[in-house]
């Protein structure tokens, strides 16, 4: 697969750190699996891993927290 952003890399498995902001809220979500471009650093999540982030967002939306830093959990 090539990367869609700078047309030239290829994306490899690693880990990224995802940053979310919704209503006031900043969420970090550390070691999330991905697949990240050698070339400009763009990164790509699957489906599932996308859906439990989401999942993860929505729990820390629900606790009313400003700031908030987590693992990402399987």
């Amino acid at each position: 697969m090539e990367c869609e952003i700078c047309k030239t890399g290829q994306p490899h498995p690693g880990h990224v750190t995802v940053t979310l902001q919704r209503e006031g809220i900043t969420l970090l979500i550390k070691d999330v699996p991905a697949r990240i471009c050698d070339n400009c650093g763009e990164y790509y999540l699957s489906e599932a891993v996308t859906a439990r982030v989401m999942q993860q967002a929505e729990t820390s939306v629900g606790k009313n927290v400003e700031v908030e830093i987590l693992r990402f959990a399987a």
